[in-house]
């Protein structure tokens, strides 16, 4: 890709339209010209922090083959910049791009530790795990400045219920204290993505995410502190990171993971032209041969959305990733404690924020 054209730390190079607008507009390639002949910037490059107020903060999951009940996202968009992100698309209905929008625009919900509170404090609510990160990454950036994470994860210590967790930041490691904690009562269960162990992928692939080392890391240190770790290797990417999985699971359980999730990469709604437009860039020599193994994968498509298949894909490519990380649980984990389910006993008792001890 020409250096004088692509966006530095970004994952997606371009906005694309918003389904719901009926009106889009254009960068025209004589005005980029222009600006790159007169010296101007065509637009800037900065993450604008912006506030939402929405009602609730946990949402139930209907679909039957996402491994989770319900979530939350403290924040919309994320700075990652991961280029096949799925939850892209879920900025257009907060009115913006799935592209370049998702990762400079980051929507902040400072009020999530109160929405929470209230929600586990209701006599209806039942605990079930609640997983952050859901959609987009709880320890992304953003966490640095609004501890917003950090500050739920004490509601969720308060009330004695269980949480989920799914990043792929070492930033995570600031709230050791608190994981600890959690552990204790068997209330935290911590799911690290890693999906290269090469740096240069990584960098193109997940522009603003920790390093690959850092991440391993990451597992280590959780693990060590009694924090039960699954590492996601997800997505896996036919000729991008296909033939690393089994030397990935490897260094996952040599850093202390008990297990390892997979998803085969689906680009749904806008992202399949987001990631063709990124792939032709950054690699050209093989754009081609990846976008047809992944239509390989999902009958055709690279849009898919049937339950069943969307995320273990179907076709030889795809029976042979889904066979390879059958091999690598054989070979890496069966040794390893399965983690039970995640305690959902004492937090009736907890309701009010303490115990109550005239039951």
């Amino acid at each position: 890709m020409n250096s004088k054209s692509a966006i530095k730390g970004r994952g997606a190079q371009l906005n694309v339209r918003n389904r719901f607008f009926e009106l889009s507009h254009e960068m025209r390639d004589d005005f980029l010209e222009f600006c790159n002949k007169e010296g101007e910037q065509v637009e800037h490059n900065k993450t604008e922090y912006l506030n939402v107020f929405p009602k609730t903060i946990v949402n139930k999951i209907n679909s039957p083959d996402v491994g989770m009940q319900y979530s939350m996202n403290v924040y919309q968009g994320c700075e990652h910049g991961c280029v096949y992100c799925y939850a892209r698309n879920s900025h257009e209905f907060w009115g913006y791009s799935a592209g370049l929008d998702f990762e400079r625009k980051i929507l902040v919900k400072k009020d999530a530790p109160k929405l929470l509170e209230n929600l586990l404090k209701k006599k209806s609510w039942k605990a079930q795990t609640i997983v952050m990160s859901g959609n987009t990454d709880c320890y992304q950036p953003a966490e640095n400045q609004f501890e917003i994470t950090r500050a739920c994860l004490k509601v969720f210590l308060k009330y004695k219920h269980p949480v989920g967790i799914i990043t792929k930041n070492a930033l995570i490691l600031k709230d050791l204290d608190l994981l600890k904690s959690l552990a204790k009562d068997n209330l935290i269960g911590v799911s690290i993505s890693i999906t290269s162990l090469s740096e240069e992928t990584r960098r193109i692939l997940e522009p603003r995410t920790a390093s690959i080392k850092k991440r391993l890391e990451t597992v280590k240190i959780l693990s060590d502190n009694g924090i039960p770790v699954n590492v996601m290797i997800a997505p896996i990417i036919p000729s991008i990171n296909s033939h690393e999985i089994l030397p990935l699971a490897k260094a996952a359980a040599n850093n202390g993971a008990i297990s390892i999730g997979h998803t085969i990469v689906r680009l749904n709604g806008a992202i399949g032209a987001l990631f063709t437009d990124w792939i032709e860039k950054k690699m050209p020599d093989r754009a081609n041969k990846v976008l047809h193994q992944i239509e390989s994968c999902h009958g055709g498509t690279l849009n898919e959305s049937r339950y069943g298949t969307r995320m273990r894909g179907e076709g030889k490519i795809a029976e042979q990733i889904n066979n390879l990380i059958k091999l690598a649980k054989r070979k890496y984990f069966k040794d390893k404690v399965v983690q039970k389910k995640l305690n959902t006993t004492l937090h009736e008792s907890f309701k009010t924020g303490q115990l109550n001890l005239f039951q």
